[in-house]
Formats: structure tokens, C-alpha cells, sequence
């Protein structure tokens, strides 16, 4: 299959927003890839849907999924998400990633539990939070470059300031996969660090629209993978990432895109160098 270029993502995003509101996507109202601490209000709903992409000196891969969110009290939600179509692209060997800290960008049906366990408002219009992160999920596919696939969990823990005019979060998590077949993924660590900023003109409230700026960075530090109970020496490493991603949020309606470039890679063996990442964010709120 022949590589999907810049462009061609672009094009595919461009169709999931033209899909309508059943494809609308965000990650709340924070980044694009790093954990955030943000949780839906009691009793209100978020359909997402996300164009994730991953291009490397191999080729490159898009993921389309979407995520069902419920807001079950003002600290806690839920979350349903899964692909929408298999994986397009012509990446034999992925990285191992989750893309996006919030959704995984692999082909699994994934359910998560968000709980916002400390806030505190020291002023008017700011406030500090603190949100631990839980998630499951089953494969649809039977292998994944070369390593058979096995249910996973994912945990994780952020905290962050948020105001009218800046924003920061710090996390990390933790993703593990089970064995199948002796085949196992090896354990992703990971951390992220995000700082926001709103510019003057847009801290405006509706139905003025609403931009925020983002840098983003992740750390990724995937174990090695086990094939038939023995370690494959042409996997895991370490992988620091940057980059720039904008939210804008008018009334029901949220758009982000964002794009993160390696500024470290240490990897083993002859694993592909990657060279970028995407992520698309539609969302639509509803009561």
C-alpha cells in the first residue's frame, strides 16, 4: 500500500468534519495529546471522533475513532471508545504509543473512568485540579506488528492550573498488555507536560468564539515486546516529543489539531525512526 502523504490526512480530516455532528470530536476542553484534568458536567454527554495519524522513515498510518463520554457527577465520567475503521496505512512494525494520552489510537475498544479527586478555587476565574485516569481494553485484531495482541489496561494520574488566560497540566500513566499465545506488548510508561495560553482577543464569553494555544510535549519509554516468551531486541526505547496544537471551542461545538516531532528517539535494534504525528479533534456537548 502506497504512503499517505501530509496532504492526504488533511483530506480525512477534512471528510470526518463534513460527516456531521455524529463524527465531532475533542478531548474536553484541554491538548490534544497530553493528559488534562478537565471532566463533563452531571448528566451531560460528549460524542468525539479523532483523525489520528503516525508517519515514520517506514511510511504512515491513520486511526479514526470515536468516544462516547457521560458526565456521571461534576468529578467523575465515563468514557466508550473504539475504531471506526481499521487502520489505513502501510506501517508493518507501529511504535508503541497510545498517540493521544487521553485515547488510545490502536485498534481496541477501549472504556475508561475519569475522576477529578481534588480541586481547588484560590480566586475567581482559576483553579487547581487533580484527576487519576483508569481504562480497559480488548484488541480487534489478532497481532500487532508481528506480536499477538492481548487485553490492556492503562492507568494514569494529572494535575493543572487553569485560568482565563493560561493553562498548565503534568501527568504520566502507565499502559500494560496482557500475554496471548506467549506473544506479550511490552509495558508503555509515559509522561506529558502541556502549557496553554488564551489570547487577549478571544477571552470572550459565547457567542464570541473561543481559541487557546497549546505547547505539548510526551515522553514515551516503551519495554521491549515478547515473542513466543522471549524478548525481541528490535523493540522498545525512549522517544521525547514537542509541539504545537490550538482548540477552538464555539458554543456546542469544539475543533483541534495539533502536531507533535520527536526531538529525541533512542530506540533498539532496526525499529523505523519516526518523524511525526497528528491528531484532528471534533466534539460535540449535549445535554
Amino acid at each position: 500500500m502506497r504512503a499517505i502523504g501530509p496532504r492526504g490526512w488533511l483530506l480525512a480530516a477534512a471528510a470526518a468534519c463534513l460527516a456531521g455532528p455524529r463524527l465531532a470530536l475533542g478531548l474536553g476542553h484541554g491538548p490534544a495529546f497530553g493528559l488534562a484534568t478537565p471532566t463533563l458536567g452531571e448528566g451531560s454527554w460528549t460524542n468525539d471522533a479523532a483523525v489520528m495519524t503516525l508517519t515514520n522513515s517506514q511510511g504512515s498510518s491513520a486511526m479514526f475513532r470515536d468516544m462516547v463520554g457521560y458526565g456521571v457527577t461534576p468529578d467523575l465520567q465515563v468514557n466508550v471508545s473504539g475504531p471506526l475503521s481499521p487502520t489505513l496505512g502501510n506501517l508493518r512494525r507501529p511504535p508503541r504509543t497510545r498517540v493521544g494520552a487521553m485515547m488510545d489510537a490502536a485498534d481496541e475498544v477501549e472504556g475508561s473512568l475519569m475522576w477529578r479527586f481534588q480541586r481547588r478555587a484560590p480566586a475567581v476565574g482559576e483553579r487547581y485540579e487533580s484527576t487519576a485516569f483508569l481504562s480497559g481494553g480488548l484488541p480487534t485484531e489478532g497481532a500487532r506488528g508481528g506480536v499477538q495482541v492481548g487485553p490492556e489496561v492503562n492507568a494514569a494520574l494529572v494535575t493543572g492550573y487553569a485560568s482565563r488566560t493560561i493553562y498548565w497540566w503534568l501527568g504520566g500513566g502507565w499502559q500494560r498488555h496482557f500475554s496471548s499465545g506467549g506473544d506479550r506488548l511490552g509495558d508503555l510508561p509515559y509522561i506529558s507536560a502541556v502549557f496553554g495560553w488564551r489570547p487577549l482577543m478571544f477571552r470572550r464569553d459565547y457567542p464570541k468564539p473561543d481559541w487557546r494555544l497549546f505547547i505539548e510535549s510526551l515522553g514515551e519509554f516503551p519495554g521491549k515486546d515478547k515473542i513466543g516468551g522471549v524478548l525481541n531486541p528490535d523493540s522498545g526505547g525512549t522517544k521525547f516529543l514537542l509541539g504545537p496544537s490550538a482548540l477552538g471551542l464555539y458554543g456546542s461545538w469544539g475543533v483541534e489539531a495539533g502536531i507533535l516531532f520527536p526531538v529525541y528517539q533512542q530506540l533498539n535494534g532496526t525499529q523505523n525512526r519516526e518523524l511525526y504525528r497528528t491528531i484532528f479533534d471534533f466534539t460535540y456537548w449535549f445535554d
